[in-house]
């Protein structure tokens, strides 16, 4: 099994911006364990950062303090920084092309936002191909409010880990994936 960690939007506008993710620092301080570990054990590391491209958008705004990706994330080891401009992060970006040239068979996932840009790339990876591990505690979102209806943070993120987990992913805590990538699991 070769595995990359790709470590999704952890850019500021989660924390200084406009979308406050709920309970950020536990994430964030999970998303560094992997990153932390991914690097003892020669797993790769993938920085995705999100930049929206349409005109009149309050956020991602490419050169903005928000756009930037987190200062903790950036001092760490790392492959490259992909650029992406949709969900996916394999939408019109190289990544494929990377994992397939580094012989990568499954993707790590962690980051934000659990039901959008995290659940999207895990899906375009199994689509892809490639297994899928699924970090709980390593990803986050926020409380949704639209014109259907209301969800919290907490229930957002239990609902997407119950669906990742019934066909696209092995879903597993931080400390779970650090002990498996420990005994070579």
């Amino acid at each position: 099994m070769k595995r990359a960690l790709l470590v999704i939007d952890v850019q500021n506008e989660y924390f200084i911006g406009k979308l406050p993710i709920v309970h950020a620092n536990r994430s964030l301080k999970n998303i560094i364990k992997s990153m932390d570990e991914a690097s003892k054990n020669n797993i790769p590391i993938i920085l995705i950062q999100h930049t929206e491209v349409e005109n009149n958008s309050e956020t991602f705004i490419r050169g903005s303090k928000e756009w930037e990706i987190h200062d903790e994330i950036k001092k760490r080891k790392h492959e490259c920084i992909i650029e992406k401009n949709f969900p996916g992060s394999f939408t019109e970006t190289n990544l494929e092309e990377l994992l397939r040239n580094m012989n990568v068979d499954t993707v790590v996932v962690c980051g934000y936002m659990t039901q959008m840009c995290c659940d999207t790339t895990a899906r375009q990876a199994f689509h892809l191909g490639f297994s899928v591990e699924f970090l709980s505690d390593a990803t986050g979102t926020l409380d949704i409010s639209n014109n259907q209806g209301r969800i919290s943070a907490k229930e957002l993120q239990k609902a997407i880990l119950i669906i990742q987990a019934t066909r696209f992913s092995k879903v597993l805590t931080t400390d779970k994936w650090v002990e498996c990538i420990k005994n070579h699991i």
